[in-house]
């Protein structure tokens, strides 16, 4: 039973990398649900090793970044560690996370926090009235908290929940939301080489409604016939916005290492994701890895992905009647790489400094930097 079970698995890996592009490129694509959510920073991910996966990370992560990515891979940690990581994103914005974790029980559970923020500030206010600007400038702060619980429940089958704090800022207006993420991951081994799989849930919480002095007006109530030269007083209200609710997303992932030697190791990943926000996207990526290189202590790692974006394949001339021209760069969009150096000469502390680069499309590049310390 094992023995089959294993197989279905790779031969799954293989059909959904092989097969589940071209399943996606159809032309009836419903788009109702894009633009309905808020908070959409909490999709911009943690650590520079995911985003150069292009996200295909969820059965691979085990390190602090799975605080992220799947909390069931927290508890696969083998020591504790801390993470840092900036991105710079479209119209300079920024995104930053950092995450700190601990295995404890003998490494059959984990714990840890993490905190993601995103925003810009002191941008000018433009109005009709005012088009260059009425003097007065704005902000946009958005961030999350959460705190996560990983246990390894067999030598093969590992789960975690994260409760996470969010809030958001736009201006002058502010809401707030609680979410919950889930994580499991099933590990085994086809002859020596690992294998895994995983299926995450993520923001599955509260909907934000946003309140502040934005939202205050001055409503003038119309004046009876008689009385119309009688100067009427602006009455208080408030208006009052539709909740959104989060990107829940679901992610089902597997990973196969080719190669896993003491020395390298060559890792195959495939991820299907599903957002509440957006169409479904496929993701195919590699990660290869040199361990201690002649015994120095230090080690590299390579890595590559490609995410199919089915929202690139909208035609607007056959929807809506006109072209928009776009160019060839929005080919490009979902295109990942990066790479890492570690330096670990097995006395209970290491550091890693990773990079990646991830394309937007007619948005442009993006560049992702994260630095980690273990002990």
């Amino acid at each position: 039973m094992k023995r089959l079970f294993i197989r279905v698995m790779c031969a799954a890996a293989v059909v959904s990398l092989v097969v589940g592009t071209p399943a996606f490129a159809q032309e009836d694509i419903d788009n109702t649900a894009i633009g309905t959510t808020s908070a959409e920073f909490l999709m911009l991910g943690a650590g520079a090793r995911g985003a150069a996966l292009g996200g295909s990370y969820a059965a691979l992560a085990n390190d602090i970044d799975a605080l992220y990515w799947n909390p069931a891979g927290l508890a696969l940690m083998d020591r504790g560690g801390a993470m840092f990581s900036t991105y710079t994103y479209v119209a300079e914005t920024r995104y930053n996370w950092a995450g700190i974790a601990f295995p404890f029980g003998g490494g059959s559970s984990a714990i840890g926090v993490q905190l993601g923020t995103f925003g810009f500030s002191d941008q000018p206010v433009y109005t009709i009235e005012n088009p260059e600007g009425d003097g007065t400038v704005y902000s946009v702060r958005s961030t999350f908290v959460g705190l996560t619980f990983s246990r390894n429940f067999s030598d093969r089958f590992s789960a975690g929940i994260t409760g996470k704090v969010i809030t958001d800022e736009l201006g002058d207006a502010s809401g707030s939301s609680f979410a919950f993420d889930f994580g499991t991951n099933f590990h085994a081994r086809v002859g020596e080489r690992p294998i895994s799989a995983s299926f995450v849930i993520q923001n599955l919480g509260s909907s934000i409604n946003h309140d502040g002095s934005a939202l205050a007006v001055g409503v003038l109530r119309e004046a009876p016939l008689d009385q119309q030269n009688i100067p009427q007083e602006p009455a208080s209200a408030r208006l009052r916005t539709k909740d959104f609710s989060l990107p829940i997303t679901f992610r089902f992932g597997l990973a196969f290492d080719f190669i896993n030697t003491a020395a390298s190791r060559f890792t195959l990943l495939g991820e299907f994701t599903q957002p509440n926000n957006n169409n479904a996207t496929a993701n195919g990526a590699l990660e290869f890895a040199l361990k201690d290189i002649s015994q120095s202590g230090f080690g590299v790692m390579l890595r590559g992905g490609y995410t199919y974006q089915p929202d690139n394949n909208i035609s607007p001339t056959g929807v809506a009647g006109f072209d928009t021209g776009l160019s060839s760069d929005e080919g490009m969009d979902g295109l990942s790489m990066g790479g890492a150096l570690m330096f670990d000469r097995g006395y209970g502390f290491g550091v890693s400094l990773d990079y990646a680069y991830r394309n937007l499309g007619i948005l442009g590049a993006t560049h992702y930097w994260s630095a980690a310390v273990h002990w």
